[in-house]
């Protein structure tokens, strides 16, 4: 059996754009928005501007690129000649209607689409796990495809727009993380995933997540001995293969807990717990409450 790792992820990630706006400028500006803490994302369409996010160097953006910040901190998006920055709330930005930046009148310098995602259920903490504080991807003919799809689904509105959208959304996540180098992805999936060794032992993980898996079976399947494996995993990964597998463990059951209200023993059993009560202990640790209380909460929609 084989196992796409990307493809488990953004399925439990389940994304949708929450909402976009067109995005304009013209003449000599700057925007400072505070930290949103959520994911978000900006297509540029036409033109160009200078994209500052705190702790990070500045970089330009022409059209066909695509910005993604996994936990957007506070940035700085501007023409290239200075301007006094306007301080926005991106708590406040939304809805309908193009959001113009510098001279209201006349045809625009700059033109974007940007937006939030909204996860239907899994923790969006999982993707920032993923990727670096910013992901900018610049010369892709796929992900230029799919931007331009983007914009002309959300400007059109068809019938079944919001579930092209959502598609579209995901395939736009996978993208990314795809042209995410190893070197410049944090330790995590990506990373590991780009380490030729570690690959396979990835991939017989998440294939067969119920599988009594040990650090020496990995080890084998990763051709390295158990003690050279570890260290290579715990480095690159950045946690341990047996916390690792514990945390994937985790994230599916509160998709099947929430998502698919399967009974707790069912839960356990797919997921490698032959005992239903090792299994509430190692969930309540590891989540912050049981499993029956887990399926119970209200379940809120993340940005």
């Amino acid at each position: 059996m084989t196992s796409d790792p990307l493809t488990e992820v953004v399925k439990l990630l389940r994304p949708r754009a929450v909402f976009a706006n067109p995005i304009s400028g013209k003449g000599d500006w700057a925007v400072r928005f505070s930290a949103y803490g959520r994911p978000s994302f900006c297509i540029m369409l036409a033109g160009k501007c200078k994209l500052a996010v705190d702790g990070q160097e500045a970089i330009a953006l022409t059209a066909g690129d695509f910005v993604l910040l996994p936990t957007t901190p506070a940035f700085t998006i501007s023409s290239f000649s200075p301007a006094p920055p306007v301080h926005l709330d991106p708590n406040t930005i939304g809805g309908e209607g193009e959001v113009r930046y510098g001279d209201p009148n006349g045809e625009a310098d700059m033109q974007s689409l940007g937006g939030a995602f909204l996860f239907e259920a899994s923790d969006p903490k999982l993707l920032a796990s993923l990727l670096p504080l910013v992901v900018h991807v610049r010369g892709s003919t796929r992900l230029a495809q799919l931007v331009r799809m983007v914009g002309e689904e959300y400007v059109d509105r068809k019938p079944g727009h919001e579930l092209m959208l959502s598609q579209l959304v995901g395939m736009m996540l996978i993208e990314a993380m795809r042209s995410t180098s190893s070197g410049k992805a944090p330790p995590g999936l990506l990373r590991g995933l780009g380490d030729e060794r570690l690959a396979p032992a990835l991939k017989q993980m998440h294939a067969q997540v119920d599988h009594p898996w040990t650090v020496a079976h990995l080890a084998g399947a990763a051709a390295l001995s158990r003690s050279a494996f570890f260290e290579r995993f715990t480095r690159t990964v950045g946690v341990a293969p047996m916390e690792y597998l514990l945390s994937w463990r985790m994230e599916i059951a509160k998709d099947l807990l929430r998502r698919e209200g399967l009974g707790i023993a069912e839960v356990a059993e797919r997921i490698g717990y032959a005992s239903t009560s090792t299994f509430s202990t190692a969930f309540s640790r590891h989540v912050g409450q049981a499993p029956r209380e887990f399926q119970r909460s209200p379940q809120v929609p993340t940005a």
